[in-house]
């Protein structure tokens, strides 16, 4: 059996690396690779042997760690939303709850579905794609569920009880469909709506009613 080895800062000697160990570094390398090649080819345009021939790795490592191409893209999708939610826990950090938490909840999702409308549009695709698959499309709903989840507890974290007009949940549902519906509204023209719009009327809308 070849083991791979690293060395410690002061060991002096290499430790090698124990087959656990191993398998987590090629599940992590093929995970980067998988995330690059996905953006850059699309969902339907990606294929295990090029994510495999990226990764230098021959395609029997990539299904000892994923049942298929949909597994590799859900497994993304999971640490996307693990990743979603410690960002929204740091956009919120500095105030309690209030019109400013929210406020900043709200710009900080936009900036980021923004800064990344590659991996939403390759979310789209998939989405679509997974409709016609039932299994894969059970297993979506799962986690897109658990998204919508997180993102609900970060909103009730922000406006607090009495903020909101609509439930938290519906909040969090309206945030999903507006990133998603930019992303395809600037497919066809790249200016559509710029964020700065987005935010004013989502500032508005946020706005306390004032009395007469």
């Amino acid at each position: 059996m070849t083991f791979k080895y690293r060395r410690y800062i002061n060991a002096g000697v290499p430790t090698r690396l124990t087959r656990a160990e191993q398998t987590d570094r090629n599940r992590e390398a093929l995970l980067e690779t998988a995330r690059t090649v996905f953006v850059e080819r699309g969902y339907a345009g990606a294929t295990l042997d090029a994510i495999a021939r990226e990764a230098g790795f021959s395609k029997g490592v990539v299904y000892s760690q994923f049942a298929s191409k949909a597994d590799l893209l859900l497994t993304l999708l999971e640490r996307r939303i693990e990743d979603r939610a410690r960002d929204n826990a740091r956009s919120t950090r500095r105030t309690g709850p209030g019109p400013d938490a929210l406020r900043a909840l709200v710009r900080a999702n936009r900036r980021r579905s923004a800064q990344d409308t590659a991996w939403m549009r390759l979310t789209i695709e998939f989405r679509l794609a997974a409709a016609r698959e039932p299994d894969v499309a059970a297993r979506y709903a799962r986690v897109h569920e658990r998204a919508l989840d997180a993102l609900t507890s970060a909103v009730e974290d922000a406006a607090g009880p009495d903020l909101l007009p609509v439930g938290a949940r519906t909040f969090a549902t309206f945030l999903f469909a507006l990133d998603l519906g930019m992303t395809l509204e600037r497919a066809a023209d790249a200016g559509a709506l710029p964020d700065r719009d987005v935010l004013t009327i989502l500032d508005h809308l946020l706005a306390p009613e004032s009395t007469p």
